[in-house]
This record gives structure tokens, C-alpha cells and sequence, in this order.
């Protein structure tokens, strides 16, 4: 009996404490990491390093010099050679941990055994990067941080520079648009792409610049942030009288970049350019963000009057994409649905934009539309994502890399409230004016309910 009491105060706690930690580990799995499981996989990779970097084949025979060295100070076996481990540090997401490859070794023999070392080492996923030659840094994350994200509270901002998600390996996806000037963004009802949109517009709001936007649905998506768009189209006729007058813009600016390279003897080789960032300040032109949301409304078309339109449409869309970078003006396509059969001119115009973010699409030709010519394996990843995880995307750019990201949630009256607030930053555009968002004096009222209370009789 004395030996039941004993086991039964003994195994109470120890209960409370397991549940507890399964709680804490399902409900919030950051705290879960700084506390358990940090300290559990630190010790798993320090103490079974060299037997896990053999078993995954990631090591190699070591040199003459290291065998007589070893036999003639000690009589133990020689071990294949691991990679030289670094100094382990925690993050509070994961692990870092930087790797000198062996003679003989390459990133990519790191990076095909990721799943065999994430489970050696109990974490939630393992990512391979390369530092410089015959360097690589391991990044070990503990957790899923797309399931409920949180953005670093550190993050480098810049001009044109806007960190809008967070990346499955726990660093942050930041759209850089003089990095990558145009961006392709699709997505299905409900997937997250207007959340996505949503962080690009306040992280633009403010900033000293221009914010133009095309919303053929009437301008129920672009609406909220009138008070920080410089223009806005709410239908494919005024988007057909709008985009002329962009046109008209990036070709005054190319004048103005032409005039500054009257190169005369003797100029100074920094005052010579070919886009706009290379002229001084005082004469440098705003920078201009054009989103077009649900860009399939601009291709499709019901007369043969409509076609003609929606040709001139496209083709200055195209225009802007192949020249608008160096005059400033930078694109943000967006849509439910972009393929081949919206017309002449949608395959054109994708070529020319440079990122690629696909969210949830409910058809596989939209997601190979988007990243088929990048990656063939993100089209899986796109076609992957559930519905019940949205804000999931896959993003990636021409140059072949790919990665899942998810936006973290951002209320409409939030982003509404970011944009009437940076109203003043809004830059004075002349030749933009007649489309400036008409903004009302004050709150509108509520409109009278259609249907009347029964009268109160005695």
C-alpha cells in the first residue's frame, strides 16, 4: 500500500508535466522549443554528429597525413573524415550551425540528405545554404512557423523594399521591387491574395511613393486604400483611358534620362546613367507601383469593339513591363486564373514578369502558368496547398529558387486605416490627377433597413 501512495504522488506530477508540455508543444510551439525542445536537439546533434554525418554518407576518407598521425599516436580505427562542424547557435525558431565540406564534398550532398538529418536530429525541417566556397550553413527550424505566423521583429526596410510573409525556413520573404521589378501573383477565392496584397500596399503606403491601381471589380478590393492611391481604375474603360497616360509617363521620364546623357568631355563617370537612380535627387522622378487586380477582367472581352480595346489594354501592359523599370514604374499583376486562352498578349506578358507568387489555384494549368517555366517541382508544391491554410503561397523568380511562404493575417480596416493615415505622402503625379480616387467628407451613413418593425399595439 505504501508503495502504491509513493507511486501514485510521484506520478501525478510527473502526468501534469507531460500534459502540460504536450499542451504547451500543440498550442504554442515557440515556447515549446525555447524551453524543451531546444536543449533536447542541441544535445542530439552534438552527441551524435560524426555517427549520423556517416550513416547519411557524408563523409569522406581522411588524409595520409591523418592516418599516420593517428597510428602513430594512438591504436584506435580510423573514422572517415565528417564535415568541420562550427559553433551551434540557437535562434528561437531553430538551430545554425556553419559546415566546412570535406575535399571532395558539394552543397548539394548536404542538401539531399535534409530528411535524413532532420530526423537524426528530432527538428521540423533542415535547410542548406551556401555562405562561400567549401562553406554551407545548416538552418534547423524546430517547428512549423507558417501554422501560426509571426514576423521577425527585426527586419531591414528600404525604399521599394517590403518584407510581406514569412518563409517555411523562418527567415522573411521581402519583395524588393528594384530587385525584382514585376511580380506575377495568383491565387483562387479565398486563398490569401488579397491578404498578400493587402501587406504590399501599407508597406508601400509609407514610403515616398506612387500607388496606382486598376480594380475591374468595381474597386471593391483597391477601394479601402483611395486615400493613398495616386489613380484608380474601377472598369476596363477607365482602365483603357489610365494606362495610356502611364505610358505617356515612362516615355517623358526616358526623355528626361536621354537629356542627362548629353555625355560631354570630361563629365564625371557617375553622373552618367540609364535609369532613373542614377540621376541626382532633386531631379529624380517618383517611383510609380501599378497593381492590377483580377487582370483577366482586362482579357476578356464581348464585341469586337471590346476586342479592339482590349488589345491596346495589353499591349501597354506589355510595354510597361519591358520598359517601365528603368523609368520607375514597377507592375503587380494579380488574379484568380491566368493561362494561355485569355487572349494574345497573356503569354507575352508573363514572360516579362520577373517574381512569381502562386497561392491555393483551383486548376493545375493556372499553377504551371505561374511556375511552371521556374521549377516543375513548385508546381507540385502549389498544387499541394490546402484550403484550409490560407495565405500559403509558393514564391519564387526566374533565376530557378522556390520556397513556401505564408502572410501573416492584416483586417482590411487595418490596412484602410495605414493608408488614410500616410495620405499625405502621396506624391503630387500632374498627369495622374483626373483618375485621383474620389474620397467622401466623411463616414457614410448607414443605409435604411428594407425591412420595416412590426408596429407595437397594446
Amino acid at each position: 500500500m505504501t508503495d502504491l501512495t509513493t507511486l501514485l504522488e510521484v506520478g501525478g506530477p510527473l502526468a501534469a508535466l507531460g500534459g502540460g508540455a504536450a499542451y504547451t508543444r500543440a498550442k504554442h510551439p515557440a515556447v515549446y522549443w525555447s524551453t524543451v525542445g531546444l536543449p533536447i536537439s542541441t544535445a542530439r546533434l552534438l552527441g551524435s554528429y560524426n555517427s549520423v554525418m556517416e550513416a547519411c554518407g557524408l563523409t569522406v576518407a581522411p588524409s595520409r597525413l591523418r592516418v599516420l598521425a593517428v597510428k602513430a599516436t594512438t591504436r584506435r580505427e580510423v573514422r572517415p573524415v565528417p564535415p568541420r562542424r562550427g559553433i551551434v547557435r540557437p535562434t528561437s525558431t531553430g538551430l545554425r550551425l556553419r559546415l566546412r565540406l570535406a575535399p571532395g564534398q558539394e552543397p548539394a550532398d548536404l542538401a539531399a540528405s535534409a530528411e535524413r538529418l532532420r530526423h537524426a536530429w528530432g527538428v521540423h525541417a533542415v535547410y542548406v545554404t551556401t555562405v562561400k566556397p567549401g562553406v554551407v550553413e545548416l538552418r534547423l527550424v524546430g517547428f512549423d512557423v507558417l501554422r501560426r505566423v509571426r514576423m521577425p521583429r527585426k527586419l531591414d526596410e528600404g525604399l521599394l523594399t517590403v518584407p510581406v510573409a514569412l518563409r517555411e525556413d523562418a527567415m522573411p520573404f521581402v519583395r524588393d521591387y528594384r530587385t525584382v521589378p514585376h511580380q506575377l501573383t495568383l491565387g483562387a477565392t479565398l486563398s490569401g491574395k488579397s491578404m498578400y496584397l493587402r501587406h504590399l500596399i501599407t508597406g508601400l503606403a509609407r514610403q515616398p511613393v506612387a500607388l496606382v491601381g486598376i480594380d475591374c471589380k468595381r474597386g471593391v478590393e483597391l477601394a479601402p486604400f483611395a486615400a493613398r492611391l495616386s489613380a484608380l481604375a474601377t472598369d476596363p474603360e477607365q482602365a483603357a483611358e489610365l494606362l495610356p497616360v502611364l505610358v505617356e509617363e515612362m516615355e517623358d521620364r526616358y526623355d528626361l534620362i536621354k537629356a542627362r546623357q548629353g555625355i560631354a568631355p570630361g563629365t564625371p563617370a557617375e553622373d552618367i546613367t540609364s535609369d532613373i537612380w542614377g540621376l541626382p535627387e532633386s531631379e529624380r522622378p517618383t517611383p510609380v507601383v501599378l497593381f492590377v487586380d483580377e487582370v483577366a477582367e482586362l482579357f476578356l472581352v464581348a464585341t469586337r469593339k471590346d476586342e479592339e480595346r482590349r488589345d491596346e489594354m495589353v499591349t501597354q501592359l506589355i510595354r510597361l513591363a519591358q520598359l517601365g523599370r528603368a523609368a520607375g514604374i514597377y507592375l503587380e499583376v494579380c488574379g484568380q486564373r491566368f493561362g494561355a486562352e485569355l487572349g494574345k498578349g497573356a503569354t507575352m506578358l508573363r514572360a516579362q514578369l520577373t517574381g512569381r507568387v502562386c497561392h491555393r489555384v483551383n486548376d493545375e494549368a493556372s499553377a504551371k502558368m505561374a511556375l511552371g517555366d521556374i521549377a516543375p517541382e513548385a508546381v507540385m508544391a502549389a498544387c499541394a496547398i490546402a484550403p484550409e491554410r490560407p495565405g500559403l503561397a509558393v514564391a519564387g523568380d526566374t533565376s530557378g529558387g522556390w520556397s513556401r511562404i505564408r502572410t501573416p493575417y492584416l483586417s482590411l480596416g487595418d490596412a484602410a486605416r495605414v493608408c488614410q493615415e500616410s495620405a499625405h505622402l502621396a506624391p503630387d503625379l500632374p498627369a495622374l490627377k483626373p483618375f485621383r480616387p474620389h474620397l467622401p467628407a466623411g463616414p457614410l451613413a448607414a443605409p435604411a433597413p428594407l425591412v420595416r418593425p412590426r408596429p407595437v399595439t397594446d
